[in-house]
């Protein structure tokens, strides 16, 4: 899965199962490339559950590990988007630690990984963070591995990712974040 073992994960999660999906069916496939401006707006994550998983609890994670760039990772990895407590395969009901923020690649430094990892929980997790979508603080240097760990999540149960560089629309993301 393109270096994502051992940059992010141990072992490479089941990438079939995780769909994500932006506007105008621009659908997550492996490791396509996708711009900035296509990535934007919080995209559609689906899954299947079976019958006896409906009420079984998830966690979603989206991370960056190039950032700055993928020769210079300094603050790999960078948190875009956290929902946990999420029921069965329901998204919008889960509870949102950090809210979705696109893709935005500095100029120059190549392609950029964006993963989405899917965890199975054996418990409610109790958190009170929250990361608006216009805020950098407490994004950077984020650990998809650390999260799991501290939170007995385990191995994902289920991943997907795109690429992405530098556009004319990453300056624009930019200018809407506060701190």
């Amino acid at each position: 899965m393109n270096a994502l073992v051992p940059d992010v994960v141990d072992e490479a999660p089941p990438k079939d199962k995780l769909k994500v999906n932006y506007a105008a069916e621009l659908a997550v496939k492996e490791g396509n490339e996708l711009t900035p401006l296509q990535v934007k707006d919080e995209p559609q994550v689906s899954w299947d559950t079976s019958a006896d998983d409906k009420e079984q609890l998830h966690t979603l994670l989206m991370v960056d590990p190039d950032a700055p760039s993928r020769k210079e990772p300094k603050f790999r990895e960078i948190l875009h988007w956290a929902v946990v407590n999420i029921p069965g395969n329901q998204l919008s009901k889960g509870q949102t630690l950090a809210e979705y923020i696109g893709s935005g690649p500095p100029e120059g430094t190549g392609l950029h990984r964006y993963i989405f990892l899917l965890y199975r929980q054996s418990q409610k997790i109790e958190e009170t963070l929250h990361i608006d979508k216009r805020t950098r603080q407490g994004r950077l240097n984020f650990s998809a591995r650390a999260f799991a760990g501290k939170y007995g999540l385990g191995k994902p149960i289920a991943g997907n990712f795109y690429e992405a560089q530098y556009d004319d629309y990453v300056p624009i993301r930019n200018k809407e974040f506060s701190a």
